[in-house]
């Protein structure tokens, strides 16, 4: 008569390691309070067995489901993207699933959506990405349910939720910095979404940029767009149809660049020879175009896996003071920009 093996159980692994059961649940929970040689040799057991946990079974010692939710609203594909890839990649380092959802941010029954959501997936905590973020429906939605939460870039800090974000206004005047030394001073301006504080901000740094160097805004090089190629397309051209033209434009996103690149083309316009074009982000696509995309690196990966990383800390310690932390950004100069040509 032939056997089959059992799987492992987390017996066989504190058995093994050498410890409790208790210690090896909390190896497994990502908990603190273990010495890094124990937890070592507690994961090399586990690899070694090949145990699986149950995640009913996870869920219920420690009270968690192991679940994340990632909260957007957002015209751009590339950053929604990116904090994705970077949210769930984490997520599957520490043990823990995510669960994305898309919601506008102006509909009348989002505190009611955002209840509902949390009723059914009980989930850890949410990662919240501009502009539900700064919404009051939602945050009243997940303190009155317990959820712990991490805001990526916010218009405000709060006393209560770690944040995460990059310094736009210091980015953008770099940008413009980076284009004012090219020779360039009628450089044109595409706004961002008018609901997202980034984009108050990347004008702010795009206006402090021109007069610190004595250069006058001119409202007739800023057109208003909302994070997306359409709408960076039909500002440019409004900007490159006029008969004095500006010799650069900064969008504020890449995907509103990738629209005035699209648009400087039909015109018949050289990129970089007539028009230097910049944009925002660092999108995958800023690189694969010709000419490749002049913009500001955003590090939108990072702070997505960092929130991931928050929210399990705070699990574990709901005491700890939230942190709110600023990442770097990075101008990335590529083939789009070049020296304005005289003449």
């Amino acid at each position: 008569m032939s056997t089959r093996s059992s799987s492992p159980t987390i017996v066989d692994v504190a058995r093994q390691a050498g410890v409790s059961i208790k210690t090896v649940s909390r190896v497994l929970n990502q908990e603190p309070g273990v010495h890094e040689e124990t937890r070592a040799e507690v994961l090399r057991v586990v690899k070694a067995l090949r145990y699986r946990p149950k995640q009913s079974a996870r869920s219920l010692a420690g009270g968690r489901s192991f679940l994340l939710g990632l909260l957007y609203y957002d015209p751009s594909a590339a950053f929604v993207g990116r904090v994705q890839q970077g949210a769930t990649l984490h997520c599957r380092e520490v043990g823990y699933h995510l669960v994305v959802e898309s919601l506008h941010h102006d509909t009348r029954d989002l505190q009611e959506q955002v209840e509902r959501m949390v009723m059914t997936l009980r989930p850890d905590g949410m990662i919240l990405t501009p502009p539900l973020c700064d919404s009051r429906e939602v945050l009243d939605a997940l303190r009155e349910s317990d959820t712990p939460f991490v805001q990526i870039s916010p218009e405000r800090d709060l006393p209560d939720a770690p944040s995460l974000r990059m310094d736009d206004i210091r980015a953008a005047e770099d940008m413009t910095n980076l284009l004012i030394s090219l020779g360039h001073e009628r450089i044109a301006f595409i706004k961002g979404a008018p609901d997202q504080i980034a984009s108050a901000h990347r004008y702010q740094g795009y206006l402090d940029a021109l007069r610190a160097h004595g250069l006058q805004p001119d409202t007739q090089l800023i057109q208003q767009g909302s994070f997306s190629f359409d709408t960076g397309r039909e500002a440019a051209h409004q900007l490159l149809s006029r008969t004095l033209r500006p010799t650069a434009v900064f969008a504020s996103n890449d995907d509103m660049a990738l629209g005035v690149l699209a648009a400087a083309q039909r015109l018949g316009l050289s990129v970089p020879g007539d028009l230097s074009v910049a944009g925002f982000d660092d999108s995958p696509p800023a690189a694969l175009v010709w000419p490749a995309l002049t913009t500001v690196r955003q590090p939108v990966s990072e702070m997505a896996s960092l929130a991931v990383d928050l929210l399990v800390r705070r699990r574990s310690d709901p005491a700890a003071e939230p942190v709110h932390r600023v990442l770097p950004f990075e101008l990335v100069v590529r083939d789009s920009t070049a020296v304005r040509r005289r003449g």
